[in-house]
């Protein structure tokens, strides 16, 4: 039976600190996995070892784990005794059962008196598989990829590395809130700060009755793509209709949309604090649209009392739509909608606001009353990404 080795990302990196950033990577990849036939996770030089039981799906467990933040890759692997009598007679089992053209084999020897170093190891190994299945060596453009670690109380190889995540062990940054609109923008950008460390929960303004629940029905559906990154997610559905018809009488239609912003920005920093979430993520982009130049940005967050993230700032559309494909959420954002922006939507919005002017216009409104009575109306859903057992 394999196992499955998994390869840390940034662990490396953290020095004294680096036990509670791979606890905190053990808990997720137990929470993620459990009742998939995972018998035991040890750690091992470089990395963590998952020990499966015979009733495993090794196919859906890769799946699984390679959706985790904070794993650079991982493989399936198989274990002999430190020899290199025995990684022969077990490597020719393997192989019996592969067929392959062309091969590479990169050796990892940790163990030092090992009597071959890596070099020597790739050679030995090399002209023996050729030998064994007639492929051949191709260092460059590989069909199949050999991988071997020695240490002292055993030697494990396998075949294909499978590429994780990366980042940083969801948990170990603290919690933030995404404001999450149907688009391609905001889950990519809640993604990124997933793979940084943070657990995201996730804001949605919705207008209705005013429209349709289509964007909430939306909303709901990339919150539990996005849980498959982090294991659960709590989305908050937010009326914003009253704000807006509100906004509609009080302000010249060029300031609606930075108004409807700096209401987000207040909403959503009340609902964070009540989660103990330390800053906002917004999928803005540098001069995408009218409300995302630099003037609006710093008009609009001037709003907010929390520091606001905007992974995305300095991303082209395809480089976000690229991102959206590879998380599974692009076919989602592609779905029709009613976005709350859409809803009295100025024909030609300010380009370069200013927050005063923006504080003068707000002066007329009932700014506290707004915020309050869409906080109290919010409603919350729950996902959690849970294989079935």
């Amino acid at each position: 039976m394999p196992s499955i080795l998994l390869h840390p990302h940034e662990l490396v990196l953290k020095g004294l600190n680096r036990s509670r950033f791979l606890d905190r990577l053990v808990e997720n990849v137990r929470d993620a996995t459990r009742g998939k036939g995972i018998a035991r996770i040890a750690r091992v030089s470089g990395g963590l070892l998952l020990l499966l039981d015979a009733e495993a799906d090794e196919k859906e467990l890769l799946e699984i784990l390679s959706r985790i933040p904070g794993i650079a890759n991982l493989m399936l692997v198989y274990e002999t005794a430190p020899t290199l009598e025995a990684l022969k007679e077990r490597m020719a089992e393997e192989l019996a059962s592969r067929k392959m053209t062309t091969f590479r084999i990169t050796a990892r020897r940790s163990d030092k008196t090992f009597p071959l170093d890596s070099l020597a190891l790739q050679k030995e190994l090399g002209a023996w598989v050729v030998e064994k299945t007639q492929a051949k060596v191709n260092l460059l453009e590989a069909e199949t990829d050999i991988f071997v670690d020695v240490s002292r109380k055993r030697i494990l190889f396998g075949f294909e590395k499978v590429q994780g995540q990366g980042g940083l062990p969801v948990g170990v940054s603290g919690n933030v809130l995404a404001l999450l609109s149907g688009g391609f923008d905001s889950p990519v950008a809640s993604w990124m700060m997933m793979r940084r460390g943070c657990h995201v929960a996730f804001a949605h303004f919705h207008s209705y009755p005013y429209v349709s629940r289509r964007s909430q029905e939306k909303a709901k559906k990339l919150a539990a793509e996005l849980a498959r990154f982090q294991g659960r997610s709590t989305l908050f559905l937010i009326p914003f209709g009253d704000v807006q018809r509100e906004v509609l009488l009080s302000a010249p239609a060029r300031y609606r949309v930075l108004l409807y912003r700096r209401f987000m920005m207040r909403i959503a920093a009340r609902i964070a604090k009540s989660r103990s979430a330390l800053a906002l993520v917004t999928g803005e982009n540098l001069g995408q649209v009218a409300s995302q130049t630099l003037e609006n940005i710093a008009a609009i967050e001037n709003a907010s009392p929390l520091p606001v993230f905007r992974p995305l700032i300095g991303m082209h559309k395809d480089e976000i739509i690229g991102y959206a494909r590879r998380i599974g959420t692009y076919e989602i954002s592609c779905m029709p909608d009613e976005d709350c922006c859409q809803l009295f939507m100025p024909s030609h919005p300010a380009t370069r606001s200013h927050a005063s002017d923006l504080e003068t216009i707000e002066q007329k409104l009932p700014c506290e009353e707004l915020i309050e009575q869409a906080t109290a109306h919010t409603e919350k859903e729950e996902f959690s990404f849970r294989p079935k057992a």
